[in-house]
């Protein structure tokens, strides 16, 4: 089987299982679990910031982060193609009780002219603008990666106007080694990052939130609140802490794979266009809509797996579960479907 359909799909590999087998584990709602804290240490280091905390997923991180920068009743801006709007179960309305300003964009990013636009006025008609938050890359934007240039001028707005910056960083690596930019400069443009674990990284589970310690300490109350305290988690942030470690530059090889299959898809006649190929997703738009069921079935007759990604759009994710062969496969398939 070869499993396109996200890069959650990935499974830990043996030196990721062993490490994990032998993590020393404590209670880490009493933060008395070695292997969190060293984890929450590391990944506070690597990006430059002051304290860092392990959550079950990057819904809860983002969550989590909405809840402690925006009060209820305010405003939130952000992509109208955002993963905190539209894949987390309305959690913004239900969890923090806000507001959402959805903006167009440009595949899942936003510019500083965007949120000039949308602050909203000192009038009591309006919610009070309190968080911006951006995404990168974007999912829906196929793996879009942020001009950086771009988020320094949004960082000095938000800054200038005491406006909260979050960043969804769900696949934040797989910009970091394409962007050029250093991880600790990037991520002093935020007041908070969410940073997942489970996607290209290949650990089994978990985020982790970053951000000033006295954001991250209320971050904290807000997870046990959410249900999110972990026990002897250390098995599982083993994982976690191993990929940061050692996942990071291979990601450039989910990108090259993923290239390829941009430009297979490029050159049959029923795909109408592919979305630009930053990172590991690769979007592809159909000539003919009608036929994406079709498609899904067809190549799941060869065992292989992909995921309609709205009418008449098909994505194929990369990661370090698809191998180069696999890849070769994939590809000799696309060329013998007749659609």
């Amino acid at each position: 089987m070869i499993d396109f359909r996200s890069d959650t799909v990935t499974k830990p590999t043996a030196a990721m299982k062993d490490v994990m087998l032998s993590a020393p584990v404590g209670d880490d709602v009493f933060c008395e679990d070695p292997t969190v804290n060293e984890l929450e240490t590391f990944a506070a280091d690597m990006f430059g910031m002051e304290k860092a905390l392990y959550c079950s997923s990057g819904t809860q991180t983002n969550q989590i982060a909405i809840n402690v920068h925006v009060q209820p009743g305010g405003e939130i801006i952000t992509n109208m193609e955002s993963h905190i709007y539209k894949y987390e179960g309305g959690g913004i309305a239900k969890n923090t009780g806000a507001s959402v300003r959805l903006i167009h964009g440009n595949r899942g990013r936003l510019t500083i002219d965007d949120v000039k636009e949308w602050i909203n006025p000192d009038d009591v008609h309006f919610p009070v603008t309190q968080l911006v938050s951006l995404e990168d890359t974007s999912n829906r934007g196929g793996g879009a990666i942020y001009d950086f240039e771009e988020i320094k001028k949004i960082s000095a707005f938000c800054k200038a106007n005491r406006l909260p910056l979050h960043l969804d960083g769900a696949r934040l690596m797989n910009a970091m080694v394409e962007n050029g930019v250093g991880i600790k400069e990037y991520a002093t443009q935020f007041d908070s990052i969410s940073l997942c674990l489970s996607k290209g990284l290949g650990a089994p589970v978990g985020s982790v939130l970053i951000g000033k310690e006295d954001f991250i300490n209320k971050s904290r109350r807000v997870r046990k609140v959410f249900g999110g305290g972990m026990r002897q988690a250390g098995i599982i942030a083993a994982g976690g802490l191993y990929a940061l470690k050692n996942n990071v530059i291979r990601l450039k090889e989910d990108h090259v794979h993923a290239k390829a299959l941009e430009s297979t898809l490029n050159s049959l006649n029923w795909v109408k266009e592919v979305v630009p190929v930053d990172t590991n997703i690769v979007v592809a738009i159909l000539e003919d809509t009608s036929k994406r069921d079709n498609i899904l079935g067809e190549l799941a007759k060869y065992d292989i797996k992909i995921m309609a990604f709205g009418p008449g759009m098909l994505r194929f994710v990369t990661h370090l579960d698809i191998s180069g062969s696999d890849i070769d496969r994939t590809i000799d398939v696309l060329n013998k479907l007749t659609i």
